[in-house]
């Protein structure tokens, strides 16, 4: 990635993110690391080759813990194994999520129940897992991942964008509850960010030239266009920032 700001306070910060190995994680891990942040993070799927490439880029490993992040469990374990490694977590990116598209009509009660856990209920444990830490150390910065999908209304996902909807309460709820303790929450929505899994499943041509027409900025979102804005939540040069939702979309959900 091009770097483009240094955030000097990362700098030696304990850093946690879900879903750190692919796609727009793999992009923040590398951002953080190389502001110099002590980076742990998890996936579902082995990320030992990609740990190995942070480390030859960077000459430090991050520390990867391999989880499914619907087992709270393990979660919170591997939380705890990054504090006992890199000191207290001070930035949680909750960033992992699955936008697997479904219709109304076909959802059981079991796909319900999974895409939550997914896309809220780890979200929730996970911050629950890192504010002790973050109250121990003085404060700390929580940036969940959402999605402009459910400000654009769109259909074939409603778990989905009701998920994105709901990050945004939990995130103004935790900022009101844990801001005494100077522990900052926000959300950060991208827009349709071109991940290698997007042009595998859903990037059509069509698709893609109708979002364009929709967009401000006619460049499509790239992983990296989405770091620059999550150091500048966990950095405290964004200190009296918190309870917001930051679009980061091109320009296609304009508000006023």
């Amino acid at each position: 990635m091009k770097e483009t700001a240094t955030f000097h306070d990362l700098k030696g910060a304990s850093v946690f993110i879900t879903g750190g190995g692919s796609g727009i994680g793999a992009s923040l891990t590398d951002g953080f690391m190389d502001q110099g942040a002590k980076v742990a993070f998890v996936g579902r799927s082995d990320a030992t080759e990609f740990a190995d490439e942070m480390e030859a880029k960077h000459g430090v490993r991050p520390l990867f813990l391999q989880c499914d992040i619907t087992d709270i469990e393990r979660l919170k374990a591997c939380v705890a194994q990054a504090a006992e490694a890199h000191g207290p977590v001070t930035t949680l990116v909750n960033n992992a999520a699955n936008d697997k598209r479904h219709s109304t009509m076909e959802v059981d009660s079991d796909f319900w129940d999974w895409m939550i856990a997914v896309n809220f209920k780890a979200y929730f444990f996970a911050c629950q897992a890192v504010i002790p830490g973050m109250q121990a150390a003085g404060g700390g910065s929580i940036i969940n991942f959402s999605s402009i999908s459910y400000m654009m209304g769109n259909a074939g996902y409603p778990i989905y964008t009701g998920s994105n909807s709901g990050i945004n309460g939990m995130t103004r709820s935790l900022a009101r509850e844990f801001g005494p303790d100077r522990i900052r929450v926000n959300a950060l929505a991208p827009g349709w960010v071109l991940t290698q899994k997007q042009l595998d499943q859903w990037a059509t041509p069509e698709g893609l030239a109708a979002h364009m027409e929709r967009q401000c900025l006619k460049d499509h979102l790239e992983p990296d266009d989405i770091v620059g804005a999550t150091l500048f939540l966990a950095s405290g040069t964004s200190r009296m920032m918190t309870g917001q939702s930051l679009v980061i979309d091109g320009g296609v959900v304009v508000t006023g």
